[in-house]
């Protein structure tokens, strides 16, 4: 599974960016994508066991981190998922 780096620069500056594009690269490398040939958009909700629980986990963090952008006690404890 590829992570993002430090030193890599992402073109999207959104919050959750890092962990957006994990999710990316970890959906497009499970075998519902490779095998299946189906996006990640249609495999992220899938229980059949294609998806590895990696992909599973940064799913629940990116979930985790744009909901800290609604809440605004995060403006002073930062956002999860960093």
């Amino acid at each position: 599974m590829m992570k993002y780096e430090a030193e890599e620069e992402l073109a999207d500056k959104t919050p959750c960016a890092g962990v957006r594009a994990d999710l990316k690269m970890c959906l497009l490398e499970s075998d519902c994508c490779k095998k299946e040939r189906k996006t990640p958009r249609e495999c992220i909700n899938r229980t059949d066991g294609s998806v590895p629980i990696e992909c599973q986990a940064l799913r629940n963090t990116f979930f985790e981190c744009k909901r800290s952008i609604l809440d605004n006690r995060q403006r002073f404890r930062g956002r999860k998922g960093y």
